[in-house]
């Protein structure tokens, strides 16, 4: 049995210049083919890559729809028994791939994300000892059972926790809430805690176009106004707001009206922590919030909650199975 390889493009596809100059913005070139064979001690794995080319797009042109399909293909590689999934993409969409894939991939074969953050053209591209690593991690019994992970920097760590916290550096994914939850030390895979799994959603694919989900940000001296236009066309909305779960006063009567007609999610925009659920009770506070309809988003980050949202609506989930999902996965 060996490892299936998708490969969907965005900077560790990247070779060669625009208008074959030595300046300039860089393209996507490589294949599967070209991207193995540049990893060096990929030979020597012992698993054989059963390269699959994918739709070389920038991570950020991804739609919930391909990276479903391209988890049907991934199951379909797993029952004609391929041992663990390897997917490499741009890095820009890679957290939430990743958590959209954790939430409807079923099998205990392990699914790996990587990607790198220098392109093959740049003094020491991390692309090479990322698919390594990760290739290791696809092929670990040790990873069985371990849902989807994102492999980078030596790193594993859970898709539910793993954020991309630096625009450049090659160490930009971190879990600011756990850490990782192992890495690979001489080639061999250690995993040190084991992330709880949830059972896989199932989600109708065929409803997912019709469903819109708005993320409204908090800042400061925020008006219902702005509020109003994101969520306007949407059948729910995930609120990132201040700290634990906080927004401006003004906005509290509006969000309530909003959550008698739509799930309403609160989450924090902090990019760690949770939202709190009975510390506070001034206006605009999470209890008051909560009492007035919001769902509590608890650990999740507003882009996370934002892909279970909308997949439980796509399936048409009631109000108190959205809460009970937000109260398991968050």
């Amino acid at each position: 049995m060996g490892v299936a390889l998708f490969t969907l493009g965005g900077t560790i596809s990247m070779a060669g210049h625009a208008h074959g100059g030595k300046a300039g913005p860089v393209v996507t070139r490589l294949n599967g083919a070209d991207l193995t064979a540049a990893v060096p001690g990929l030979a020597e794995l012992g698993v054989p890559l059963d390269i699959h080319d994918v739709d070389a797009v920038p991570s950020a042109n991804l739609t919930f729809t391909q990276v479903l399909a391209l988890v049907e293909s991934a199951s379909q590689a797993v029952r004609a028994g391929a041992c663990g999934v390897l997917v490499t993409q741009g890095t820009d969409t890679l957290e939430e791939t990743a958590f959209l894939v954790d939430l409807v991939w079923p099998h205990v074969e392990p699914f790996v994300l990587t990607g790198a953050m220098r392109n093959p053209t740049l003094a020491g591209p991390d692309g090479p000892a990322n698919v390594l690593a990760a290739a290791r991690t696809a092929a670990a019994p040790a990873a069985r059972g371990l849902g989807a992970l994102v492999v980078f920097n030596d790193e594993i760590h859970a898709a539910r926790w793993v954020r991309k916290t630096h625009s450049t550096s090659t160490a930009t994914f971190a879990s600011p809430n756990t850490g990782p939850i192992g890495h690979v030390i001489e080639g061999d895979t250690r995993i040190l805690t084991t992330p709880a799994r949830h059972q896989a959603l199932d989600p109708r694919t065929e409803a997912l176009d019709d469903i819109r989900v708005a993320l409204h940000t908090v800042t400061l001296d925020d008006d219902a106004g702005t509020l109003a236009a994101v969520a306007e066309a949407s059948q729910g909305l995930i609120i990132a707001g201040f700290g634990v779960g906080h927004v401006p006063a003004k906005l509290v009567d509006f969000l309530e009206v909003l959550a008698e007609r739509m799930p309403v999610v609160l989450t924090s925009r902090t990019g760690s922590g949770s939202v709190l659920r009975r510390t506070y009770g001034a206006i605009g506070s999470e209890t008051d919030l909560q009492r007035r309809g919001l769902i509590n988003g608890g650990l999740l980050d507003p882009y996370k909650a934002r892909i279970l949202l909308r997949l439980l609506l796509a399936d048409g989930a009631d109000r108190e199975t959205i809460t009970a999902a937000f109260a398991e996965h968050g």
